[in-house]
C-alpha cells in the first residue's frame, strides 16, 4: 500500500451504471477520488438519488471501444471497475483496457471462476468478484439471528464473528474488556446497552467491567470441520430417531382407503396399468403357492417348494419344472401352464414399463422433497441467484429451509433437499407455516414484491426476523425507518464496498455485516517503500481504526490475533478487519481516528530484575529507545515522554505490572 500525494489526481473508471455500478460510484467517492462513468445509454432514472451529481464525468458509449476510452482518458486511470450485467462484455472490456493501460487495476464482475483465473494470469493486476456471492452470506447470517454474525476462512483456519449478550454468572460476566482478548479471540465491539450503536472499532475503555445485559462482539478461531463431524455423528442418531417418529406419525395420520382412491383417480393410465399388473401378479403368486402346496402333497418323493415353483413359472421358468415327477400329473400341468401364460402377460407388461421408464429418465431418480417443518424454520421467498446462494449457505449451517418459487424458468431439480412451492403465491405462502417461522427472507428480483412480501409476512408473524432485499437507496432508508426491527439489505450496496476496496489494490478476502456496516477482510503486502514501515500494530489498529487478525513474516507461519507490539516491515503480510472508513484512512495514510493524548507515569520498580524487565517492555511496547528507557526507570518516579493511544497505554501499564513495575495513566 503506497501513499499518494493527492486523491483528486487519481481517476477511477466505472463501466456499467446499473445498480452495482451506481453503488460503486458512491463507495469510490467516499475516498475523495475522481470518478468517471461509462454506460451504453444514459439511465432514465437513478436508483441512488444524486449519484449522477457524484460523477465527475458521464460518457455514453460502448465501453469496449477505444474511442470511448480515449474520451475517458484511460491512460490516467488508476483503476477500472467493469460491472455491467453482461459477463461477456466485462471480459472483452478488461482485455481492451489492458491494451491501453498496462498498469491500471482491473476489478471485474464475473461468476466464471476458471475464466477469471486465466484472465488474472494473462492481464495481471486483475481481480474478479461475484456480487451475489459476496452478499449472500449477509442474507443467510441475518436469517440465522442468534450469536453468529459471519464466518470466513483464513490460511486454512476458520474464524467466526460472534455476538454475545452477557448474562449473570456466564464466562464474561464481571470481567474487564481486555480479558476478552487471547491468542484465538479478539474483541471487536462493546455495546453497554441495547440502545448503543456500533460506530467504529476500539470505541471503549479496556478497563471497563462487563455488566449483565451488555453485548460483546468478537472474532474467534474455531475448528469448523471438527464441529461439523460432531454434528453429523450426533445428527445420525437423531436422524434415525426422527425417521422412526415420522413413520409412526405418518401411519397414524393417513387414511389408507381414502388415499388409495385419491391416488387411483389422480393417476395416469400408465400408472393404473402398473397397479393392475402388479396386483394381479401378487394374487397369482398367492394362489399358485396354495394350489401347488395342495397338488404336490401326494408326491412324497418330490422335495419342491411351492412358492419357488410359483415364482419361477410367473417369471417364465417353465422348463425348470417340466421334467420332474410331479409334472406328469395333468392338474399340475394345467396349473403350471396357466401360471406361465398369465405370468408372461402381467410380468411382461411390468418389464416393458420399467424398461421404458429407466431409458426415458436416463437412470436418474428423484427423491421426494421433505415436508415443511412445523416451526423454527427459515422461509426464502424468491429462489433465483441470491435466494439459491442463501439457501445453500443455510443448509451448510444445518438450518431447516423452505423456499417459495416466483420464477417461471426455475429448474425443478434444483435444491432437492428443501421443500419448494410453486404456482400461486398466496397459496404457496399458506403452506410454508409462516406463523411459526424463525426468519423470512424476501430475495426476489422484483423490489416492490419484496416489500409487499415483507409487509405481509410481518403482519402474519411479527416475531420473526425479516430480511428484505432492495435495490434503491431511498427505499432502503425509508423501509429501515418503517420496519426498524427488520434488516434491509442491498446486495449491490454490500458488494460495492468490496469492489471499491479492491480498486485501490487491496485484496478483499471476504466481508460480513456488523450493525448495518460492511466489514471487509482485507489483506496487505508491504513493500520497502511503504509509508507504514516501522509502525507497530498498535499504531495501525488504534490510529486507523482497523483490527489486525493475522500477521506473517515469511517464511514463518501466520500468527492469528497478533500482539500489538509487532512491527510493519518490508515483506510483512497483514490481514485486518476494516470498514470502508478504515480503508480510506489507510489508503490516505491519515492516522489519528483516536488522539494520542495519554502518557504512562512509572511510579516504582520492586526489584532490580523488575527495572531491567520494565525497560525492555517499554521499548518493545512503544519503540522508545532502550538506553533512554533504562535511564528513565533508574530515576523513578518518571513520566514516559511518549504520547500514546489510551488502549495502548493501558496495555503497557498491565504489562509493566506483570513485571512488578507500578504505573498509572495520565491524560495530556
Amino acid at each position: 500500500m503506497e501513499e499518494y500525494e493527492s486523491a483528486t489526481d487519481e481517476r477511477f473508471l466505472v463501466c456499467g451504471l446499473g445498480g452495482l455500478g451506481q453503488h460503486c460510484v458512491v463507495a469510490l467517492k467516499q475516498f475523495g477520488v475522481e470518478v468517471v462513468g461509462i454506460d451504453l445509454v444514459k439511465p432514465r432514472s437513478w436508483r441512488i438519488p444524486g449519484v449522477d451529481n457524484l460523477l465527475d464525468e458521464l460518457i455514453i458509449g460502448d465501453c469496449r471501444q477505444n474511442s470511448v476510452f480515449e474520451r475517458a482518458e484511460i491512460e490516467r486511470c488508476r483503476a477500472v471497475l467493469i460491472v455491467t450485467s453482461d459477463e461477456l462484455i466485462n471480459a472483452e472490456t478488461a482485455i481492451a483496457v489492458r491494451q491501453l493501460n498496462k498498469n491500471a487495476r482491473l476489478v471485474v464482475r464475473s461468476t466464471k471462476e476458471n475464466l477469471n483465473q486465466l484472465l488474472e494470469e494473462q492481464l495481471t493486476n486483475f481481480v474478479a468478484y461475484d456480487p451475489i456471492h459476496l452478499s449472500a452470506a449477509s442474507f443467510a447470517l441475518a436469517a440465522l439471528g442468534g450469536d453468529s454474525l459471519g464466518f470466513f476462512n483464513l490460511d486454512d483456519k476458520w474464524l467466526g464473528i460472534f455476538r454475545h449478550t452477557v448474562r449473570y454468572g456466564d464466562s464474561f460476566y464481571r470481567r474487564q474488556l481486555f480479558e476478552v482478548n487471547n491468542s484465538s479471540r479478539i474483541l471487536l465491539c462493546y455495546l453497554p446497552n441495547k440502545d448503543y450503536k456500533f460506530n467504529c472499532f476500539y470505541d471503549w475503555d479496556s478497563e471497563i467491567v462487563i455488566q449483565e445485559g451488555s453485548t460483546i462482539i468478537y472474532v474467534e478461531q474455531f475448528d469448523r470441520l471438527l464441529s461439523k463431524q460432531k454434528k453429523n455423528s450426533v445428527s445420525n442418531v437423531a436422524k434415525k430417531k426422527r425417521v422412526w417418529q415420522q413413520t409412526i406419525f405418518f401411519i397414524r395420520k393417513i387414511q389408507i382407503r381414502k388415499k388409495i382412491l385419491e391416488y387411483w383417480h389422480s393417476s395416469s393410465q400408465v400408472r393404473r396399468v402398473v397397479i393392475v399388473c402388479g396386483l394381479m401378479t401378487f394374487i397369482l403368486a398367492i394362489v399358485g403357492t396354495i394350489l401347488f402346496a395342495f397338488l404336490l402333497n401326494n408326491y412324497t418323493t418330490v422335495n419342491l417348494n411351492p412358492f419357488y415353483i410359483t415364482i419361477s413359472l410367473l417369471l417364465g421358468g417353465y422348463a425348470d419344472f417340466l421334467y420332474t415327477e410331479s409334472s406328469k400329473d395333468l392338474s399340475v400341468q394345467l396349473v403350471s401352464l396357466a401360471l406361465a401364460v398369465t405370468g408372461t402377460a402381467f410380468v411382461g407388461v411390468l418389464y416393458a414399463l420399467a424398461t421404458e421408464k429407466l431409458l426415458s429418465t436416463k437412470f436418474l431418480f428423484s427423491n421426494r422433497r421433505p415436508d415443511v417443518p412445523e416451526e423454527e424454520h427459515i422461509v426464502i421467498i424468491g429462489i433465483k441467484r441470491v435466494g439459491s446462494k442463501v439457501a445453500k449457505l443455510l443448509q451448510e449451517f444445518h438450518q431447516p429451509v423452505v423456499a417459495v418459487v416466483l420464477e417461471d424458468d426455475f429448474d425443478s431439480n434444483h435444491l432437492p433437499d428443501i421443500p419448494l412451492f410453486t404456482g400461486d403465491l398466496n397459496e404457496s405462502l399458506s403452506k410454508v407455516n409462516l406463523s411459526t417461522a424463525k426468519s423470512i427472507i424476501a430475495t426476489s428480483e422484483d423490489e416492490m414484491l419484496n416489500v409487499e412480501m415483507g409487509l405481509k409476512t410481518q403482519k402474519i408473524n411479527p416475531k420473526s426476523s425479516l430480511i428484505i432485499r432492495t435495490f434503491g437507496q431511498r427505499l432502503s432508508e425509508n423501509l429501515a425507518q418503517m420496519l426498524p426491527k427488520s434488516q434491509i439489505i442491498s446486495a449491490y450496496a454490500v458488494a460495492a464496498e468490496a469492489f471499491a476496496g479492491a480498486a485501490f489494490g487491496e485484496n478483499i478476502l471476504d466481508l460480513f455485516r456488523l450493525h448495518n456496516q460492511t466489514v471487509l477482510v482485507t489483506e496487505y503486502q508491504f513493500s520497502e517503500v511503504d509509508s507504514l514501515n516501522g509502525l507497530m500494530l498498535s499504531e495501525i489498529a488504534y490510529g486507523y481504526g482497523v483490527v489486525p487478525i493475522s500477521y506473517q513474516n515469511p517464511p514463518r507461519p501466520p500468527e492469528l490475533m497478533p500482539k500489538n507490539y509487532k512491527k510493519i516491515e518490508s515483506g510483512i503480510r497483514l490481514v485486518v478487519l476494516a470498514t470502508i472508513d478504515g480503508l480510506k484512512r489507510m489508503e490516505r495514510g491519515r492516522i489519528g481516528i483516536y488522539p494520542k493524548n495519554w502518557q504512562v507515569v512509572i511510579e516504582s520498580a520492586v526489584t532490580e530484575v523488575a527495572r531491567f524487565d520494565g525497560a525492555n517492555q517499554i521499548t518493545k511496547m512503544t519503540n522508545y529507545p532502550l538506553n533512554r528507557a533504562r535511564d528513565l526507570i533508574d530515576n523513578l518516579p518518571q513520566t514516559l515522554p511518549v504520547p500514546l493511544y489510551k488502549l495502548q497505554a493501558q496495555d503497557l501499564i498491565r504489562i509493566l505490572q506483570q513485571h512488578q513495575v507500578m504505573a498509572s495513566l495520565k491524560k495530556i
